[in-house]
């Protein structure tokens, strides 16, 4: 590798397994040099998250509850008081009751809307809003969204009008950041077999569909995410911000399915 980001240090969260994308830019981001440092739901995804530091070789593993502003705000207080500065972070984050990912979104309740759009948006915001002091000389901010919040699609419903909101986010952190030298972006993977995927109703046809009809002919992997997520914490994108980034195999441009499909 050419270490990318040697001498960089920065924040993952939202890793539950070693088939979480938040792993696999964990993987990438560690074979190009960087310290890392976990943000993890420690009393849902703590047991099975730190084996899998301890085998990275990631010391700090630390409790991220984004309902709990002293949880995020230790965890950055942490960071200030171990490494006393923060080069990048990543938010991937999101969730909705599952039972509301099936059906139509006009059912959603008034209850998961909020819990929704709270812990898949506004925490990316409370996480740009803590780590700015520490990105003394600059930084980036990464989140991860999907094209469902641009085209209506089958069985995401409430996720989809959150990652508009996540979206939305990312421009207005971008140019309130910007002066700081601190870059905000959005990665856009297409469907993949997470365990967050995975509550979506139809998750399995969705993913077979999508393979079928990219141009590519393949859905995203945890290294092209990963790859994508190195390119934006290292030098080579010091002049991208405020972007979402389309890694979906080409899915995004089509308006049919492939013709061998319909």
């Amino acid at each position: 590798m050419a270490e990318l980001l040697k001498g960089k240090r920065g924040l993952i969260t939202g890793i539950a397994n070693d088939r979480s994308i938040a792993w696999g830019i964990a993987e990438a981001m560690k074979a190009e040099g960087a310290e890392l440092a976990f943000g993890v739901q420690m009393d849902v995804f703590g047991e099975k998250v730190k084996p899998l530091a301890a085998n990275m070789g990631v010391d700090l593993v630390l409790d991220y509850n984004v309902q709990d502003d002293a949880s995020t705000q230790a965890a950055f207080d942490t960071l200030a008081d171990k490494w006393g500065g923060l080069d990048f972070a990543v938010h991937a984050i999101a969730y909705s009751d599952k039972s509301e990912l099936t059906g139509r979104f006009i059912n959603t309740s008034r209850e998961n809307f909020k819990s929704s759009l709270e812990i898949s948006a506004y925490s990316f915001i409370d996480m740009a809003k803590k780590a700015e002091p520490l990105m003394k000389d600059g930084g980036t901010l990464i989140t991860l969204t999907y094209q469902g919040s641009r085209k209506a699609t089958p069985w995401y419903n409430v996720m989809g009008v959150a990652k508009a909101a996540l979206e939305s986010a990312v421009v207005y952190l971008a140019n309130d950041l910007g002066p700081q030298k601190i870059r905000v972006n959005a990665i856009s993977p297409g469907p993949m077999k997470t365990l967050s995927g995975a509550a979506i109703g139809g998750a399995r046809k969705t993913f077979r569909f999508t393979e079928a009809n990219t141009p590519l002919r393949a859905n995203a992997t945890k290294a092209s995410i990963g790859g994508t997520a190195v390119y934006l914490a290292s030098d080579y994108g010091e002049c991208t911000t405020g972007e979402t980034i389309m890694v979906d195999g080409g899915l995004h441009i089509l308006g049919l399915p492939q013709p061998e499909n319909f």
